[in-house]
């Protein structure tokens, strides 16, 4: 199966949760990751059994913080 992460094509062998995903991608800091799946921001609690099926548009996304100068 095709699915595209970040703007780039990734094929999986079958679906997979988002907690498999986040971890197949080598995803750094997965505690701080947003994950949006075709423009839909998912809550963190889903990750373990929404599972990402074909054609999925993926998105990892960091919120930062920052301060002024």
């Amino acid at each position: 199966m095709t699915i595209k992460v970040n703007g780039k094509d990734v094929t999986l062998e079958k679906e997979v949760t988002v907690k498999e995903l986040l971890e197949i991608q080598k995803v750094e800091m997965p505690d701080y990751v947003t994950v949006q799946i075709n423009d839909k921001i998912l809550d963190r609690k889903d990750f373990e059994t929404l599972t990402v099926k074909e054609g999925d548009v993926v998105e990892f996304l960091y919120f930062m913080g920052g301060g002024a100068i």
